[in-house]
């Protein structure tokens, strides 16, 4: 009698039906695997032994990994994801009775359920923004009421890099925003999920808009990169920070076996593995918008600055489309969508995406026939 298969064998054997690996969508780039140089430094990391909870050897060289980029000053956490590494990070800059000034699109505020204040503790503090990207002028709609026992204190600015519409910050903006809040006695922080799409977009070191710009603590982006999962937080003012190492643990983001986090880091930052990544994605999202900018009745309504395009087209053309091709409504009442690219973002995943796109298009101006 043969040997019944291996649970291995059978995932093989069924990975066709259960996930297609050719089929890329444009939904988020969370939606990307893992980049084959991770894996195989996840591979290399195993085996034997190591102390739990962040005393293995990986995180111990993560430290100077991260200094490299970010100064010798920089002291980095690795975490389980984003939301926790920014409601640690917040945590670790403010008073129970303090409160964060973000953008009113900020992720902190729109896509992480209520996380920041209802397990950080913390209050928020909104201002519209045109385009994702505060100014010390917008701050100064919530930067008030200092020492108002009836106010929650604004302590901290929250800034997002690249913001969650796309947009970069320069450098240049960025240190004012932290001249402005540190003349305020405000600590800033920067929310930095796509934080390596802005380094290219902007083709500048990491360290320039944020060490050498003002920023005290950030949250620093690896699963939209190409990461199995992480993030880490970032400190790079350490006398405005406390008792990150409790926070940490406290809001449930301490890994046990955290050299798998740590070692995913360190070959995404040894090299340029990052900045290739982010490179490809956003290159990937200038040929998108070059592609659909000469599609009739599609506009693209927003600076594609890395690696999303965000568009307007009728609303039975993007929904005829998402049953080819993943993505999301941005704007629900007015059908604007995003598109997002990765950094196994194809040129002919791009080229068939705005291919359907015209396709769906003729139809919806022509009947089914024309199509």
């Amino acid at each position: 009698m043969a040997d019944a298969p291996t649970v291995t064998e059978q995932l093989a054997s069924d990975a066709v039906r259960r996930h297609d690996p050719q089929v890329r969508g444009f939904a988020s780039d969370n939606y990307a695997g893992v980049h084959p140089e991770i894996l195989t430094a996840l591979a290399l990391a195993n085996g034997g032994h190591q102390p739990a909870y962040g005393a293995d050897v990986y995180t111990a060289h993560l430290q100077e990994v991260f200094r490299g980029h970010f100064g010798p000053r920089a002291e980095v956490f690795p975490v389980f994801n984003g939301t926790g590494a920014n409601v640690t990070a917040l945590q670790a800059v403010t008073e129970r009775w303090g409160a964060v000034i973000c953008a009113e699109s900020a992720h902190i505020q729109v896509d992480e359920c209520g996380a920041p204040e209802r397990v950080g503790g913390l209050k928020l503090l909104t201002v519209p923004t045109p385009d994702g990207k505060l100014t010390p002028e917008l701050i100064d709609r919530q930067a008030y009421g200092f020492d108002d026992e009836h106010r929650a204190q604004p302590q901290v600015v929250s800034i997002t890099q690249t913001t969650e519409l796309g947009t970069c910050y320069t450098p240049e903006e960025i240190k004012a925003i932290c001249d402005h809040a540190h003349q305020l006695g405000m600590t800033v922080h920067l929310d930095g999920a796509r934080i390596a799409n802005a380094a290219a977009s902007l083709d500048v070191p990491l360290a320039r808009f944020t060490t050498e710009a003002g920023i005290d603590i950030l949250s620093f982006g690896g699963t939209k990169n190409g990461l199995l999962l992480g993030e880490c937080v970032v400190v790079l003012s350490p006398e405005r920070v406390r008792a990150i190492d409790y926070l940490r643990k406290l809001s449930m983001q301490l890994a046990s076996k955290m050299r798998f986090v740590s070692v995913q880091f360190e070959a995404l930052l040894s090299g340029d593995l990052w900045l290739r990544g982010a490179s490809h994605a956003n290159a990937m999202a200038r040929r998108l918008e070059h592609a659909v900018r000469g599609v009739e009745g599609v506009s693209v309504l927003r600076p594609v600055q890395s690696n999303a395009v965000f568009a307007l087209l009728p609303r039975e053309v993007s929904e005829r489309l998402q049953k080819r091709y993943r993505f999301y409504f941005w704007d629900e009442s007015t059908g604007e969508v995003r598109w997002m690219c990765s950094f196994d973002t194809t040129e002919a995943d791009v080229d068939a995406f705005a291919a359907a796109l015209e396709e769906e298009m003729r139809a919806q101006d022509h009947g089914p026939a024309a199509a």
